[in-house]
């Protein structure tokens, strides 16, 4: 069962002490219009090749669009052992700031 988590939450966190790491798994040109602060950008086409950047432990919220390709990135990611959740709804449904 994959976890989740929505972007109201996220927002949440942020605003805590917690230290998330965030991925957004969208293309180079989506992420231009803004991105989650403190996110790293791994596109879905390359997460397999650079996920060796992400150590292994810690925990990550996942974000793109909608939630569709995020979902598949934890699947993923979680096949290779990696803490994954996704955020539901993606950035779409982002209120909170963007960088």
């Amino acid at each position: 069962m994959m976890k989740e988590i929505t972007a109201k939450e996220v927002e949440q966190l942020l605003h805590g002490e917690h230290r998330l790491g965030i991925i957004d798994v969208r293309e180079v040109e989506e992420v231009k219009a803004g991105m989650i602060p403190g996110a790293v950008n791994i596109p879905l086409s390359l997460l397999e090749f650079r996920m060796n950047e992400l150590p292994k432990d810690k925990e990550y919220i996942v974000v793109c669009s909608s939630g569709g390709r995020s979902a598949r990135a934890v699947q993923f990611l979680e096949s290779y052992g990696y803490n994954v959740t996704n955020m539901t709804g993606g950035m779409l449904a982002w209120e909170g700031p963007v960088d």
